[in-house]
């Protein structure tokens, strides 16, 4: 029997209509041709602004974390700060610092983008930048919407590791910045 090697191609787009466009979410339905032929006009697209996240390191060595709670899982989390680049900033490093000021208080002067991802491919349009912080300082208050309640965590950057490993960080994002931070801080 032979192994027959399938070679990704695109997707061709044949219609495309917004069926939810709204302020905070947007979906997109597709009608699309595969490149081997067959047809599908129920494919479902999140149309998802870009995202930024920050793992915030100060100078005294500990990270920044915020605890909030999150609907769609029904849960309480801790994860790192972060948020969607708006449609007016066309640098991600930007809405990088105004998410972590506004979030935490703190301001980030040395920042590094360590990764620009794609959080779930499949279904969603946008991308996630990571960033690693360095000498990040508190400045201010929150400056939080009605509809956040943010607790800021300052935690030891060595605990990061277990806290990973005992679950305690569970956002995926969150949990990959991490280690990738932990591999460039060689922590």
């Amino acid at each position: 029997m032979e192994n027959k090697v399938h070679t990704p191609a695109p997707w061709k787009v044949l219609k495309s209509e917004m069926v939810v466009d709204e302020k905070w979410y947007k979906l997109r339905r597709d009608h699309v041709a595969l490149p081997n032929g067959l047809e599908m006009d129920d494919y479902y697209v999140s149309v998802r602004p870009n995202v930024v996240l920050v793992f915030p390191l100060t100078e005294d060595n500990h990270v920044i974390f915020v605890r909030q709670y999150k609907h769609a899982a029904g849960d309480i989390f801790i994860e790192l700060p972060g948020g969607v680049v708006d449609e007016n900033e066309t640098e991600p490093t930007e809405a990088a610092k105004r998410e972590m000021l506004e979030e935490t208080g703190y301001t980030i002067d040395e920042v590094e983008l360590l990764l620009e991802v794609t959080d779930n491919p499949t279904k969603d349009t946008n991308r996630m930048y990571y960033y690693l912080a360095r000498n990040v300082k508190k400045v201010a208050a929150q400056d939080l919407d009605e509809s956040e309640a943010i607790e800021v965590l300052k935690i030891p950057l060595h605990e990061v590791a277990d806290m990973i490993s005992e679950g305690k960080i569970q956002v995926s994002g969150s949990v990959a910045l991490c280690l990738l931070a932990l591999r460039k801080l060689g922590v």
